[in-house]
């Protein structure tokens, strides 16, 4: 395992990634993902990556994050080699997890999140690329 991504919540992607492009991180994809209400986009670090995540609707999770905490780190992203195997040990263990199933995540992915209260405040995300 490895760390896929981190999360960030932005209201606006270009203004966000300017700094970032200042860096040397460029955009590599910008993309829709229904399932989350959001816009992403991709900026490589290494064989990590920063999320920039733009909320679509006002009902996004990402725009209610903002509402309430306002522009910041949304969520760590774990790279998993089968998500519902992941989902599978952890509901076996009584963990307390926001999708019971996979959901379509950005760039094809399959992803779930585990609630913020079992991992110490840290909303964390299982993903698992084709």
């Amino acid at each position: 395992m490895h760390i896929d991504h981190i999360g960030v919540a932005v209201s606006d992607i270009e203004e966000a990634a300017r700094v970032y492009k200042l860096l040397g991180l460029e955009i590599k994809n910008i993309e829709e993902v229904p399932s989350q209400k959001v816009r992403v986009a991709m900026l490589p670090l290494g064989e990590s990556k920063v999320e920039l995540l733009e909320p679509l609707e006002p009902d996004s999770p990402i725009q209610k994050f903002m509402d309430k905490k306002g522009s910041g780190i949304h969520h760590l992203a774990v790279a998993v080699d089968d998500v519902q195997a992941e989902l599978e040990k952890l509901k076996k263990e009584g963990v307390r997890l926001i999708n019971e199933e996979p959901v379509p995540g950005a760039g094809g992915a399959l992803i779930a999140f585990v609630h913020p209260k079992e991992t110490g405040g840290v909303l964390l995300e299982l993903c698992q690329h084709a």
